[in-house]
């Protein structure tokens, strides 16, 4: 049973109750908010819904860290988005920082390996 909060108390309550058992008060809408519950776990897959922005910016880093230069930055957003994802467990996106990392620590050593053939 999808719960939701009063609006006017608060109090948790059944989202699709038409009014608040604690106070009365009628809630607006309550059949779409429990269709909009129901629907959002496919739209999880289409939309960053739940995801942490970090690993979201860490996997779009990590696909352009091909180039070298954004690959500090995919390692960086990637362990920033574990970091939030252990912060709040509800969130979603470990696989793309994770790949944010390994593409980041890959474009890095391909970088240190330039730096050091150009230097000696």
């Amino acid at each position: 049973m999808p719960m939701a909060y009063c609006r006017h108390c608060g109090q948790k309550i059944d989202a699709t109750a038409p009014a608040c058992p604690h106070c009365g008060a009628p809630q607006i809408n309550p059949p779409v908010a429990a269709a909009a519950a129901q629907s959002s776990s496919g739209l999880q897959y289409v939309l960053p819904i739940g995801r942490s922005g970090w690993a979201i910016a860490a996997g779009y880093l990590g696909l352009f860290s091909v180039l070298l230069l954004p690959a500090p930055l995919a390692l960086l957003c990637g362990g920033m988005g574990l970091y939030d994802i252990a912060r709040h467990p509800k969130k979603t996106g470990k696989p793309r920082a994770i790949f944010g990392i390994i593409m980041g620590l890959i474009g890095c050593g391909l970088i240190a390996k330039i730096l050091m053939d150009a230097g000696g």
